[in-house]
C-alpha cells in the first residue's frame, strides 16, 4: 500500500488493513474545484492535514459539498514538493486513542497544492485565477503566530516587508503582502466578497490578520501602488470579513513508532522528512482524537456547512470567550509551561512530564488556581470539563508523541497570549490581585532560564527555532550559571517589552518576582528542580 490515487482504487486491500478510504469521486472533486474553487488554505502543515482537511472530507463523503481545498504553502516549499505532489495530495491520518488504538483514514480532500511564490509562475498564476473566481468563499490560515507579524521585537518593519511596501503588489515576499496582492485582484475583478479566516492560536486572530493586511494595503495606497478604494473594500464588512476563531487539536511531529506500526500492516508511504526549514512532516499525520473549532459565523460569500462535521458556529463574543478559555488558561499556557521545563529537565515527551508530580502540580496551579478565575463560561463548551480533559486525558496520553522541544518552538510569539492576557486581566481587576500570582511568573522565569540553552544538569542543549532567538540571547549574554550577580539588569529589556507580553511586567510589579525565580534557577546544577520543589511543596 502506497499513497496514490491509483493505489487506493484497490479498496479491499486497504480496508483489510483497517484503513478507511474516501467515499467520493476524487477526480470529479478535483475537476469541479478547478472550475469553481470555494476554499483556499495557507499553511499546508500537520494541523491542516490532520484536522481542517478532514472536515471537508467529511462533507465530501456525505455529499454536502462538491469541492475540495486548495492548499498553499508560502514558507516551506519542500512540504509541497516532497509531501503533497509525490502522493497525489493524499495523506494518511492516524488518530491515537489513549488506550493505544489507532484509527486510520486516507484524506483526499485537497484538490491541489501550490507553492505561494511569484517565482513559481504556474502556481502563482493559478492562485491569481482562484482569487478572481466568484465562487471563492473562504481563505483560511494555519501559519502560526509569527506568520502575521510584519515587525521585529523593536517594532521596526522587517526588511522584506519594507521592500514590499515600496514595490507594491507585483512581486510580494511576505505572506501578508501576497494575500493582499491576491485580494487586490479580487477587488479589481468586481469587488467580490470573501471571508479571511485565521485558524491560528492568536488572541482575536481575525483582527490580527485584518490589521496586517490593512497595514500593507495602506502603505501601497500611500506609495501610489493601489487606489484608496481598495482600502474601502477591505473595510466593507458586506464584502470582506475576518471572523474570529478558536482551534484546538494536538498534531505532533510524525512518530517513528507510528511509522513502524504502519509498515507492519503493509503501508509503505512513511518516509519522515525534516525540511531545510526544520519542519518534521511525513505522508502520514499522527494526531489526538479530541478537536475543537469554533468560528464566528460571518461569511459574505456564503460557506460550506462545516457544522455537519462538528464545527461550532457562533457570534464574535462567544468565540472570544472560548478562545480566552483555551489559549490563555485551559490548554496553551499549560503546554508552554511543560515545554520550557521539559527541555530544562531533559524530557522527550509531554506525557512523561505529566508523570512528574511537581510539573503536573505546576500546570494544575496555573490552570485551575490562577487561570480559571478570569475565565468566562462561553456556554457552548464548559471550561471545567475542557481543562479536566486536557490535564487528565490529553496531556497524559502516552501515545501522543508530542515533545517539549516541538512545543517550545516560537515561544516568544506565544507568551503574550498564553500568559500576558491573564496578567492584564488581573492587573485591571478590582477583585483579583496581580501580586498574588505565583505560578505564571514561575513559568515565565522558566522560559528565560530555558533561553540560556543549559539544562538542569549543566549541559548545553539546542534551543527550538524562534524568530526572536538571536535578539533574546543577546539580552541574556553574560549571564553565568552559578553567578546570580551576573544577571544585573539583563532581564529588563525582555520583561518590560509590551510587544512580548502585552504589558510592562515592571509596571504591574511582577518582573521582580520573575527575576527572583530566575536567579534561584541559575545557582547551580539541579537548581530548577529545587525551585519547583520549593514553590510547589510549600
Amino acid at each position: 500500500m502506497k499513497l496514490s490515487k491509483s493505489a487506493i482504487k484497490d479498496r479491499q486491500v486497504w480496508e483489510n488493513a483497517g484503513i478507511e478510504l474516501p467515499e467520493f469521486n476524487i477526480d470529479k472533486m478535483q475537476a469541479v474545484t478547478k472550475e469553481e474553487p470555494t476554499w483556499v488554505h495557507f499553511g499546508a502543515g500537520n494541523i491542516f492535514r490532520g484536522f481542517i482537511a478532514v472536515l471537508q472530507q467529511e462533507l465530501l463523503n456525505l455529499g454536502k459539498v462538491q469541492t475540495g481545498i486548495i492548499a498553499v504553502e508560502t514558507y516551506d516549499h519542500e512540504i509541497i514538493d516532497s509531501i503533497y505532489e509525490p502522493y497525489d495530495n493524499l495523506s494518511l491520518l492516524v488518530l491515537m486513542e489513549p488506550e493505544g488504538t489507532l484509527r486510520k483514514k486516507v484524506i483526499a480532500s485537497v484538490s491541489e497544492s501550490l507553492v505561494g511564490e511569484t517565482s513559481r509562475e504556474g502556481h502563482w498564476k493559478r492562485l491569481e485565477d482562484i482569487f478572481k473566481s466568484q465562487s471563492l468563499q473562504m481563505v483560511s490560515f494555519t501559519v502560526t503566530e509569527k506568520g502575521y507579524s510584519l515587525m521585529d521585537i523593536s517594532e521596526n518593519y522587517l526588511p522584506y516587508v519594507v521592500k514590499d511596501f515600496k514595490t507594491g503588489p507585483e512581486s510580494p515576499r511576505h505572506l501578508i503582502s501576497k494575500v493582499a496582492a491576491l485580494t487586490y485582484l479580487r477587488y479589481k475583478n468586481g469587488k467580490l466578497p470573501i471571508a479571511f479566516v485565521s485558524m491560528d492560536n492568536c488572541s482575536h486572530n481575525g483582527d490580527v490578520l485584518k490589521d496586517a493586511i490593512l497595514t500593507v494595503a495602506k502603505n501601497w495606497v500611500d506609495n501610489g501602488h493601489v487606489e484608496s478604494e481598495f482600502l474601502e473594500y477591505l473595510n466593507d464588512k458586506q464584502k470582506v470579513s475576518f471572523p474570529w476563531t478558536m482551534i484546538d487539536k494536538i498534531t505532533p511531529r510524525p512518530s517513528e513508532k507510528i511509522k513502524d506500526d504502519l509498515n507492519k500492516i503493509g503501508f509503505l508511504s512513511t518516509r519522515i522528512l525534516c525540511t531545510d526549514k526544520n519542519t518534521f512532516i511525513a505522508p502520514f499525520v499522527n494526531a489526538e482524537v479530541p478537536q475543537y473549532l469554533v468560528i464566528e459565523d460571518d461569511f459574505p460569500n456564503g460557506r460550506m456547512p462545516l457544522e455537519v462535521a462538528g464545527v461550532l458556529f457562533t457570534d464574535r463574543e462567544t468565540v472570544d470567550m472560548v478562545e480566552k478559555m483555551k489559549v490563555t488558561t485551559c490548554l496553551n499556557p499549560l503546554h508552554t509551561t511543560l515545554a520550557v521545563f521539559g527541555c530544562l529537565l531533559d524530557y522527550k515527551l509531554i506525557a512523561h512530564e505529566m508523570k512528574d508530580r511537581r510539573l503536573k502540580k505546576l500546570v494544575e496551579k496555573i490552570g485551575y488556581e490562577e487561570g480559571m478565575p478570569v475565565v468566562v463560561n462561553p456556554g457552548i463548551i464548559d471550561p471545567k470539563d475542557f481543562i479536566d480533559e486536557v490535564i487528565n486525558k490529553r496531556l497524559k496520553n502516552p501515545f501522543i508523541p508530542d515533545s517539549p522541544q516541538r512545543i517550545a518552538t516560537d515561544t516568544s510569539q506565544k507568551v503574550g497570549i498564553r500568559f500576558g492576557e491573564t496578567i492584564k486581566t488581573y492587573a485591571s481587576s478590582k477583585d483579583l490581585k496581580v501580586e498574588n500570582l505565583k505560578f505564571i511568573p514561575l513559568a515565565i522565569a522558566g522560559w528565560l532560564r530555558y533561553l540560556l540553552g543549559v539544562n538542569d544538569k549543566g549541559e548545553k542543549f539546542k534551543l527550538s527555532p524562534d524568530p526572536m532567538l538571536d535578539e533574546l540571547k543577546e539580552y541574556l549574554e553574560g549571564i553565568e550559571m552559578g553567578n546570580t550577580d551576573s544577571v544585573e539588569d539583563k532581564l529588563r529589556p525582555i520583561l518590560s517589552n509590551k510587544n512580548l507580553f502585552g504589558i510592562d511586567l515592571y509596571d504591574v510589579k511582577l518582573a521582580e518576582k520573575i527575576e527572583g525565580y530566575f536567579k534561584e534557577m541559575i545557582v547551580g546544577k539541579n537548581a530548577v528542580r529545587n525551585v519547583l520543589a520549593k514553590y510547589l511543596e510549600e
